[in-house]
Order: structure tokens, then C-alpha cells, then sequence
């Protein structure tokens, strides 16, 4: 019988770039996870900030290499997209490479003005405002806007949003605008079209109307999101060239506009099998941007982008210790977990997502096929596939048995409500921070203890 290390060899490919084994243990980004599992317990979530760094300085190179091939004339501008994980060590590391922000509700803003605070940013930083603005987000915006913070550039949801800005924005130069276009849902939606945006057939009118006479603003933006992601696919194709030539046709009527905002959607590594050509799918939208526009006699524009996602996934994981083993009829065996996949992983409940899930020890034992089970009293608290097969296998020991879900950094702590109450009061797990020291070691910190039976009571009303 093979050993899981030759089966997963065989399956998949085995070692890949960033995962390891070295003394039947499992190695991420050279990271010893048992030494970290015997340092601080499970469940146990990690970060390793300089991927963050990593995945935005590969993307950047990617367009601006795009850029030079196709002799663009237009710029690149990075924007992380926060609501994929506002958490401050985060949005710091980020910063670090050069990078604009993307915003999505009120509480950002406040949040923003505390990083440059502390000297973090600073108020000449772009920031994209999206999202259907509640009076608060929109008081804010107008608020730091006063405050000296000229880039921030309010893309309207909608044509009544642009009525609290004209009444309230008073500036010595205009203020800079977006407008977001309500884009087609994809063929197997429920939808037509989106809810958030204005519908594409009347962003010119809405602008000839109420914007293009007010000296107050310049409508500088066009921002769509494509909601399949970036895929090479026709409907992909399809959407981006309605964007872009609408981009053509409003330039010729308003010439202050300059930026095309494609938006996120580039995709993460969720799978050992992924298979996504970032360079092919970077060069093809700036060739295919370029060439529309030169059928249209058009400068081309700048292009922001706002990864979410793609920035923030592959940072981190999340591990478990094997509480358990239940043989529940001749085919299925159940691993159950000292965690669970609703508390700790909601996109897997969901919205079935998956991530790469690999045994922490005991890769020289015999391989399984099991059924992962969570800790709640829910039917739904299971993991039982794989991106790539109907299955999950594991290592067939009696040992102690540790396993690790990775790239699972976009989301899962906001959804998860971080601190808060959760399903089957099941606690926050701890959460460590890693990042290199100048001599390539590691620095642990703790940023958050597992919650304690206390920190529930009190949030219930019980103390």
C-alpha cells in the first residue's frame, strides 16, 4: 500500500511551491506548523503576512509588464479591496507596496483616517468609495474630503447619491467622481442585471443631465465588476468590451474622464491542481482595453484594479487536531475535528467552497478515504470533497492526527464575526501572526487568544 505522500505525489504533484515535508511533518513557506502546533494549541488560524506583499508585487509586475508589451499608454493602480480582511496588521503590510484602497461601507473611512493617524498613509492616497452608501459613508466621505484627503474619488451607486455631494462638498478644486455601470449577471443567474450600479444605457444621460454643468466635479471614473471573476470565458470577453466601449463613448463627451476601475475577481489558489494563466489573462485585458479603444480613436485609460481576494487568501490557514474517529457504516469513516467548518470557514458551508486541505503529520502512514466532521451539532458541518475529486483522503494511523485547511485568508474571520457569538458557542480560535525577520527568521505574535467562556457570557448578557 502507498504511503498518502506517494499518493498525493501521484495525484497532484508533490511538493508544490510554498508547501513541503520534511521529517513527515508538513512545511508552509518554511514554516514548521507542528512546531507551531506544539507552541499554540488547536484550532489555531495563522497569517504569514509576507504573502500579502508577495501576491500585490506579482500582480503589479504583471500589468506593468503587460503595459511595456503592448506599448499602453495608460497607468496601473493597485487597489486592495478591505472588505476582504480589514484587520490592521493586513491592511499595513499592504501598504507597504505602494498600493491605493478600496472601500465598501462607512466604517472604512474611519479606519483609513486612523492608519494616516499613525503615519501609515497619508492623504494624498486614492481611495475608491463603492458600494450603495448609507448617509453615514457618505457624510464621512464628505468629511475627509474637507479634511484634505483630494483622492478620494466617491463612485455613485446610483443617481441619488450625487445629490448629498453637490449640496455638501465645497472645495477649492473640483471633486473627483466615479460611476459605477450596473453590469449583466451571468447566464445561470436568477438576475439580469446587477443590483448595484447605474444601468449602462444611462450613465451619459444621468452625466449631460446633472454632473457635466456643476464646476464642482469631474467625473474622472468608469468601474464595473464582472461577476464570474476574471475568467477567459465569452462572457467574460463580452462584458469587458460593452464596458470599455461605453469607457470610448463617454471619453468623447467628457474629457476629464481618465481611469477605467475593472474591479476584483482574480482568482486564488484553491486547489493542488490550480491551474490559472496570470500573465496570458493580465496582457490579454490590457491588449484587448487598448485595442478597443484604438477603434474608437480613444486615449487609453488608466487602469485600477481591486483584488481582494487574490491579496489576502493564500496568506493564511487554519489548523485542526483529529478529536476523534467514527466508522458510522461500512464505507463511512468520520475524522471529527476540535473545530468547525460554520464557525471557522463559512464560505464552506456557504457557498461550497473549497481549499487546499493537507495532513499536518504522519505522511509516511497509509492514506484513507474519510469524511472531515465539525464539532456543532449541525448536519451541514462537514468537508467531505476535494476542488479536484469527490473525496477526501488522510493519512490511516491511530496516532495523533493534526490536518491544516491553507489559502483560506479572504473573509473567513469577517464572516466568521470575529469575537463574537457563534454557532453552538464555539469560541474564536487563536489567531498568530507571522512575519520575516531582516535575517529571514520568523516573528510570532499573538493577535488574538482563543475566546474564553467569559468574553461569550458577556456579549450574551449573562454577566
Amino acid at each position: 500500500m502507498q504511503s498518502y505522500s506517494e499518493f498525493l505525489d501521484l495525484s497532484v504533484g508533490f511538493p508544490q511551491e510554498g508547501y513541503s515535508v520534511i521529517d513527515d511533518e508538513l512545511y508552509f513557506h518554511d514554516l514548521n506548523l507542528m512546531e507551531m502546533i506544539e507552541t499554540y494549541g488547536t484550532p489555531l488560524r495563522f497569517t504569514y503576512l509576507p504573502m500579502v506583499s508577495k501576491k500585490i508585487q506579482q500582480a503589479k509586475l504583471l500589468f506593468q509588464t503587460a503595459i511595456i508589451k503592448n506599448n499602453y499608454r495608460g497607468d496601473y493602480k493597485y487597489c486592495y479591496c478591505t472588505k476582504s480582511s480589514h484587520f490592521r496588521h493586513i491592511v499595513e503590510e499592504a501598504l507597504k507596496n505602494g498600493i491605493h484602497l478600496e472601500t465598501s461601507s462607512a466604517f472604512d473611512m474611519p479606519m483609513i483616517d486612523a492608519l494616516e493617524k499613525k503615519g501609515v498613509l497619508d492623504k494624498s492616497i486614492t481611495v475608491i468609495c463603492n458600494g450603495f452608501k448609507t448617509y453615514q459613508y457618505k457624510q464621512y466621505i464628505i468629511d475627509m474630503l474637507h479634511d484634505g484627503y483630494k483622492n478620494i474619488i466617491p463612485v455613485l451607486d446610483n443617481k441619488e447619491e450625487f445629490n448629498l455631494y453637490d449640496d455638501e462638498v465645497e472645495m477649492d478644486t473640483p471633486c473627483n467622481l466615479g460611476i459605477r455601470i450596473a453590469a449583466e449577471e451571468q447566464p445561470d443567474s436568477q438576475f439580469y442585471t446587477s443590483r448595484l450600479g447605474v444601468r449602462l444605457e444611462d450613465v451619459i444621460d444621468f452625466y449631460n443631465n446633472k454632473i457635466s454643468t456643476n464646476p464642482n466635479f469631474k467625473v474622472k471614473l468608469l468601474h464595473f465588476f464582472i461577476n464570474s471573476g476574471i475568467t477567459d470565458s465569452p462572457y467574460y470577453w463580452n462584458e469587458l468590451e460593452k464596458y470599455v466601449t461605453l469607457y470610448c463613448k463617454f471619453k468623447k463627451i467628457n474629457p476629464d474622464l481618465d481611469t477605467l476601475d475593472i474591479g476584483g475577481g482574480m482568482p486564488f489558489k484553491d486547489s493542488l491542481v490550480f491551474d490559472f494563466d496570470y500573465e496570458y489573462m493580465v496582457n490579454e485585458i490590457v491588449k484587448r482595453i487598448k485595442e478597443i479603444c484604438s477603434e474608437h480613436e480613444v486615449m487609453e485609460p488608466d487602469i485600477i484594479t481591486e483584488f481582494g481576494k487574490y491579496t489576502v487568501a493564500e496568506a493564511s490557514g487554519i489548523l485542526y487536531k483529529v478529536l476523534g474517529r467514527k466508522q458510522q457504516n461500512d464505507r463511512e469513516k468520520w475524522l471529527m475535528l476540535d473545530g468547525s467548518f460554520i464557525t471557522n470557514l463559512p464560505d464552506v458551508w456557504a457557498l461550497n467552497q473549497k481549499y487546499i486541505l493537507l495532513p499536518i503529520n504522519n505522511w509516511d502512514a497509509e492514506y484513507e478515504r474519510v469524511n472531515l466532521g465539525g464539532i456543532t451539532c449541525d448536519g451541514q458541518d462537514y468537508y467531505n470533497q476535494e476542488a479536484h475529486m469527490n473525496s477526501v483522503f488522510m493519512p490511516k494511523t491511530r496516532k495523533v492526527q493534526y490536518l491544516g485547511f491553507f489559502n483560506t485568508g479572504a473573509y473567513q474571520e469577517v464572516l466568521s464575526g470575529y469575537g463574537g457569538i457563534h454557532h453552538c458557542l464555539l469560541p474564536s480560535p487563536k489567531h498568530v501572526i507571522i512575519r520575516r525577520n531582516r535575517d529571514e527568521t520568523f516573528n510570532f505574535e499573538v493577535f488574538g487568544e482563543e475566546q474564553n467562556s467569559k468574553q461569550v457570557l458577556k456579549i450574551l448578557g449573562y454577566t
